[in-house]
């Protein structure tokens, strides 16, 4: 398996507030919201990784 890449990230509070309501509910945590949130973006742009 290949090693993940790390990213500091700075959100706006409600943003990551949001988020964190978003994954509480899909039972995820929010690192893991947030990469599903980012692959959605990719795949509605055309841009979905191999």
């Amino acid at each position: 398996m290949a090693e993940r890449k790390k990213l500091l990230l700075r959100l706006d509070p409600a943003v990551h507030e949001a988020i964190a309501k978003w994954a509480a509910d899909d039972l995820r945590s929010i690192n893991a919201q947030i990469e599903y949130a980012i692959r959605l973006a990719l795949e509605q742009a055309g841009r979905k990784p191999k």
